[in-house]
């Protein structure tokens, strides 16, 4: 059950953060969503975190790319990427999650604009769970196999050592009436 909760989160999520990164990085999808993140991220370029104190600006349209870059990858590898590469892609995503609710924050964004955020930290946080969850369940289940496996080998090892005994008394046996 934990592994279809875990895979419907992944295919959803990244299908998500495909969308809303492509839509960060062209107008194709829609010319009047993507004309308002660019003049959001104007804002967003002006809180970006540590520029202040480290010294340096960030053009808004270069950190819109790379995030909707950033976004639409790891979105990719949510949906398409088999393995740990997802949990990779997962981290990234709630780490720029985080940096998009500060900056809603930072520039004074009511609420309803720093939901969004909010909302998609939560279910990237609650797909980790989700996932370490599998993996542990998947761990105790190879270590129960790996801890009968031997009981069997010696139980074998034991009745055979059992067989050759008897055989070996049957023998002796035999040999005693000669």
């Amino acid at each position: 059950m934990a592994s279809i909760v875990l895979k419907t989160l992944s295919v959803l999520l990244g299908l998500f953060f495909i969308f809303v990164g492509v839509m960060k990085v062209t107008n194709k999808l829609n010319r009047d969503m993507h004309k308002d993140l660019r003049k959001s991220f104007v804002q967003y370029a002006k809180v970006f975190p540590l520029s202040q104190n480290l010294g340096f600006k960030v053009s808004a349209k270069w950190y819109r790319r790379a995030v909707g870059i950033s976004e639409a990858i790891c979105g990719l590898v949510l949906v398409l990427v088999p393995g740990c590469a997802k949990e990779v892609a997962n981290v990234v995503l709630l780490v720029l999650m985080v940096g998009a609710a500060y900056t809603h924050h930072a520039i004074g964004d009511r609420f309803e604009r720093m939901a969004p955020s909010i909302v998609f930290t939560f279910m990237l946080t609650c797909r980790l769970v989700v996932f370490v969850q599998v993996r542990r369940k998947a761990t105790k289940a190879t270590e129960a196999t790996a801890i009968a496996q031997p009981k069997e080998e010696t139980s074998v090892a034991a009745a055979s050592a059992q067989e050759q005994r008897h055989q070996h008394d049957a023998d002796d046996h035999r040999i005693k009436q000669d």
